[in-house]
């Protein structure tokens, strides 16, 4: 299930590594108390979309939106209250619309463009790795995290893959700091195979690593 929110205009100039303040809201919407902070991330939201780039940073249009996806309804649903009770984001910008999505239909292959980039990060060697889209283990890692979650949340794992397009023209590695720290990230659709109730469960939960802090999130 997915949350499509729309936002008032900011009041201050929204800084480009602003994820952190996504996942404050997010958090405090879900609860000061909630289990989602540490637990292994089973939603995904995107970054803001239709925003007016600015030389030190961005601002809302009136078409501006994000969007919160889980596989538990009840998370949602959580969310929603929380919004209700406080819809206040950051820098002065709020929720004033909520649109609810149910799952689309899927077939067994579907093809997704990212909504905020892709993080694939392992630790090896006692040191920490980040892979990018050209890597030979990336797709591999990939599959990997989604049949963690799909276990995690007591779904079948067998027969689903995730891989980056490789036909697409245009992929791109970028350097994202949250929180002070750089991560290399990718912007490439992926293509998920699979039965139509695990490709939704990608769709709602995101790929890759740190769903939960804004990556990996599909269209």
């Amino acid at each position: 299930m997915r949350l499509y929110l729309k936002l008032t205009r900011n009041k201050e100039l929204i800084p480009f590594n602003y994820q952190p303040f996504l996942t404050g809201a997010l958090h405090k919407w879900i609860g000061a108390n909630n289990d989602e902070h540490e637990a292994l991330s089973l939603y995904s939201f995107s970054w803001l979309q239709n925003v007016e780039a600015k030389p030190k940073g961005i601002n809302l249009t009136r078409d501006s939106y994000f969007f919160v996806s889980a596989y538990d309804e009840s998370l949602i649903k959580q969310i929603v209250k929380g919004i209700l009770d406080d819809p206040s984001v950051c820098f002065g910008a709020s929720i004033y619309d909520i649109q609810i999505a149910e799952n689309r239909a899927f077939g067994n292959e579907e093809r997704f463009t990212v909504a905020s980039p892709v993080f694939i990060k392992r630790r090896l060697n006692n040191k920490e790795k980040h892979f990018t889209y050209d890597s030979s283990e990336s797709n591999k890692f990939l599959t990997e995290t989604i049949k963690k979650k799909l276990s995690a949340s007591s779904l079948p794992t067998e027969g689903i893959s995730i891989r980056f397009d490789e036909s697409y023209s245009n992929p791109q590695i970028k350097i994202i700091h949250y929180n002070n720290v750089g991560n290399r990230v990718n912007i490439c659709p992926v293509i998920v195979k699979g039965t139509p109730e695990q490709i939704a469960f990608a769709w709602n939960v995101g790929i890759g690593n740190s769903t939960g802090i804004g990556f990996g999130a599909l269209k």
